[in-house]
Protein backbone atom coordinates (compact mmCIF):
# COMPACT_ATOMS: atom_id res chain seq x y z
CA UNK A 1 0.00 0.00 0.00
CA UNK A 2 1.12 3.45 -0.86
CA UNK A 3 1.11 5.69 2.17
CA UNK A 4 2.05 9.62 2.45
CA UNK A 5 5.08 8.71 3.95
CA UNK A 6 6.48 6.97 1.27
CA UNK A 7 5.62 8.98 -1.53
CA UNK A 8 8.47 11.78 -1.66
CA UNK A 9 6.52 14.42 -2.39
CA UNK A 10 4.93 14.56 1.35
CA UNK A 11 7.96 14.33 3.15
CA UNK A 12 9.96 17.00 1.14
CA UNK A 13 6.97 19.16 2.07
CA UNK A 14 7.32 17.97 5.47
CA UNK A 15 11.19 18.35 5.76
CA UNK A 16 10.40 22.37 4.22
CA UNK A 17 8.24 23.00 6.97
CA UNK A 18 11.01 21.53 9.33
CA UNK A 19 13.55 24.06 7.63
CA UNK A 20 11.31 26.72 9.00
CA UNK A 21 12.43 25.52 12.41
CA UNK A 22 16.34 25.86 11.57
CA UNK A 23 15.82 29.36 9.69
CA UNK A 24 13.76 30.67 12.62
CA UNK A 25 15.11 32.57 15.56
CA UNK A 26 13.69 32.24 19.57
CA UNK A 27 11.64 35.48 19.88
CA UNK A 28 13.37 36.00 23.84
CA UNK A 29 16.55 36.24 22.17
CA UNK A 30 15.38 38.58 19.41
CA UNK A 31 13.67 40.63 22.03
CA UNK A 32 16.49 40.52 24.32
CA UNK A 33 18.86 41.97 21.26
CA UNK A 34 21.20 39.11 21.07
CA UNK A 35 23.21 39.31 18.22
CA UNK A 36 23.68 36.25 16.76
CA UNK A 37 20.01 34.39 18.67
CA UNK A 38 19.72 30.43 18.82
CA UNK A 39 16.66 29.12 16.56
CA UNK A 40 14.12 27.04 17.59
CA UNK A 41 15.95 23.73 15.64
CA UNK A 42 19.06 24.53 17.67
CA UNK A 43 17.29 24.56 20.92
CA UNK A 44 15.39 21.57 19.98
CA UNK A 45 18.70 19.72 19.27
CA UNK A 46 20.25 20.40 22.50
CA UNK A 47 17.18 19.40 24.51
CA UNK A 48 17.27 16.21 22.74
CA UNK A 49 21.37 16.09 23.57
CA UNK A 50 20.41 16.76 27.13
CA UNK A 51 18.24 14.49 27.41
CA UNK A 52 20.77 11.59 25.95
CA UNK A 53 21.87 12.19 29.78
CA UNK A 54 19.16 11.15 31.79
CA UNK A 55 19.87 8.41 33.94
CA UNK A 56 16.51 7.39 36.09
CA UNK A 57 15.59 4.13 34.87
CA UNK A 58 11.57 5.12 35.59
CA UNK A 59 11.85 7.56 32.95
CA UNK A 60 11.70 6.15 28.94
CA UNK A 61 15.32 7.95 27.99
CA UNK A 62 14.42 7.53 24.51
CA UNK A 63 10.86 8.81 24.47
CA UNK A 64 12.20 11.36 26.20
CA UNK A 65 14.92 12.26 23.28
CA UNK A 66 11.94 11.85 20.54
CA UNK A 67 9.87 14.35 22.36
CA UNK A 68 12.16 16.95 22.80
CA UNK A 69 13.16 16.34 18.69
CA UNK A 70 9.17 17.42 18.09
CA UNK A 71 8.53 19.25 21.00
CA UNK A 72 7.98 22.37 19.47
CA UNK A 73 7.43 21.18 15.55
CA UNK A 74 4.45 23.29 15.68
CA UNK A 75 6.15 26.08 15.42
CA UNK A 76 7.32 25.48 12.08
CA UNK A 77 3.88 26.97 11.11
CA UNK A 78 2.89 29.27 14.28
CA UNK A 79 6.52 30.65 14.81
CA UNK A 80 7.63 31.12 18.13
CA UNK A 81 4.53 32.80 20.36
CA UNK A 82 5.77 33.83 23.69
CA UNK A 83 3.86 35.50 26.50
CA UNK A 84 5.02 39.22 25.31
CA UNK A 85 2.72 38.30 21.83
CA UNK A 86 -0.29 39.31 23.67
CA UNK A 87 -1.86 35.52 22.50
CA UNK A 88 -4.18 33.25 25.51
CA UNK A 89 -2.83 30.58 26.44
CA UNK A 90 -5.88 28.61 24.78
CA UNK A 91 -5.66 30.33 21.24
CA UNK A 92 -1.42 29.73 21.16
CA UNK A 93 -2.76 26.02 21.84
CA UNK A 94 -5.24 25.98 19.28
CA UNK A 95 -3.15 27.88 16.35
CA UNK A 96 -0.55 24.84 17.50
CA UNK A 97 -2.88 21.91 17.32
CA UNK A 98 -3.87 23.04 13.81
CA UNK A 99 -0.65 23.08 13.16
CA UNK A 100 0.58 19.69 14.11
CA UNK A 101 -3.00 18.27 12.34
CA UNK A 102 -1.71 19.69 8.96
CA UNK A 103 2.11 18.25 9.71
CA UNK A 104 1.24 14.86 10.69
CA UNK A 105 -2.34 14.27 9.16
CA UNK A 106 -2.54 16.49 6.30
CA UNK A 107 0.84 16.04 4.75
CA UNK A 108 2.36 12.91 6.08
CA UNK A 109 -1.17 11.08 6.47
CA UNK A 110 -2.61 8.44 8.78
CA UNK A 111 0.97 6.56 8.79
CA UNK A 112 2.28 5.30 12.47
CA UNK A 113 5.41 7.46 11.35
CA UNK A 114 3.27 10.52 11.83
CA UNK A 115 0.91 9.19 14.35
CA UNK A 116 3.84 8.86 16.29
CA UNK A 117 5.25 12.36 15.95
CA UNK A 118 1.67 13.46 16.77
CA UNK A 119 1.16 11.39 20.14
CA UNK A 120 4.76 12.51 21.34
CA UNK A 121 3.78 16.03 20.73
CA UNK A 122 -0.01 15.63 22.92
CA UNK A 123 2.13 13.90 25.16
CA UNK A 124 4.61 17.10 25.41
CA UNK A 125 1.10 19.20 25.83
CA UNK A 126 -0.75 17.51 28.60
CA UNK A 127 2.15 17.29 30.34
CA UNK A 128 0.87 14.12 32.21
CA UNK A 129 3.60 11.13 31.78
CA UNK A 130 6.72 11.32 33.49
CA UNK A 131 8.84 11.52 30.40
CA UNK A 132 6.37 15.25 29.56
CA UNK A 133 7.36 16.46 32.91
CA UNK A 134 11.35 15.74 32.45
CA UNK A 135 10.58 16.99 28.89
CA UNK A 136 8.68 20.53 29.80
CA UNK A 137 12.30 20.91 32.67
CA UNK A 138 14.54 20.36 29.72
CA UNK A 139 12.85 22.77 28.00
CA UNK A 140 13.24 25.54 30.57
CA UNK A 141 16.59 24.18 31.72
CA UNK A 142 18.16 24.60 27.82
CA UNK A 143 16.37 27.95 27.92
CA UNK A 144 18.53 29.10 30.96
CA UNK A 145 21.77 26.96 30.00
CA UNK A 146 21.56 29.41 26.53
CA UNK A 147 20.71 32.68 28.33
CA UNK A 148 23.83 31.89 30.46
CA UNK A 149 25.96 31.41 27.57
CA UNK A 150 24.65 34.72 26.47
CA UNK A 151 25.06 36.62 29.40
CA UNK A 152 28.56 35.84 29.28
CA UNK A 153 29.39 35.91 24.98
CA UNK A 154 27.30 39.51 24.84
CA UNK A 155 28.32 41.26 28.55
CA UNK A 156 24.35 41.34 29.35
CA UNK A 157 21.90 40.68 31.75
CA UNK A 158 19.05 37.97 31.27
CA UNK A 159 17.74 37.33 34.78
CA UNK A 160 14.17 37.14 33.42
CA UNK A 161 14.66 34.40 31.86
CA UNK A 162 16.03 32.83 35.08
CA UNK A 163 13.34 34.22 36.77
CA UNK A 164 10.60 32.97 34.85
CA UNK A 165 11.66 29.31 35.79
CA UNK A 166 12.34 29.52 39.74
CA UNK A 167 10.67 26.78 41.80
CA UNK A 168 9.23 24.99 37.92
CA UNK A 169 11.75 22.25 38.15
CA UNK A 170 10.18 18.96 39.14
CA UNK A 171 12.54 16.51 38.16
CA UNK A 172 15.59 15.67 40.91
CA UNK A 173 18.28 15.44 38.47
CA UNK A 174 16.81 18.69 36.27
CA UNK A 175 17.19 20.69 39.35
CA UNK A 176 20.73 19.56 40.49
CA UNK A 177 21.78 20.80 36.87
CA UNK A 178 19.41 23.87 37.75
CA UNK A 179 21.77 24.51 40.99
CA UNK A 180 25.03 24.09 39.28
CA UNK A 181 24.15 26.68 36.75
CA UNK A 182 22.77 28.78 39.79
CA UNK A 183 26.37 28.31 41.31
CA UNK A 184 28.34 28.91 37.89
CA UNK A 185 26.10 32.32 37.35
CA UNK A 186 27.09 33.67 40.89
CA UNK A 187 30.40 32.32 40.22
CA UNK A 188 30.41 34.21 37.29
CA UNK A 189 28.58 37.54 38.41
CA UNK A 190 30.80 37.68 41.38
CA UNK A 191 34.30 38.27 39.06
Amino acid sequence: MDSPTSKPAAILEFLHFCENLKKTKRTGWIDSKISLPESIADHMHRMAVIALLLNDPSVDKDRCVKMAVVHDLAESIVGDITPRDGITKEEKSRREQEAMQKLCKDILGETPQSQEIYDLWTEYERAETREALFVKDLDKFEMIVQAYEYERSENCDLSEFFKSTEGKFTHPLVKSWVDELYRKRNETRAD
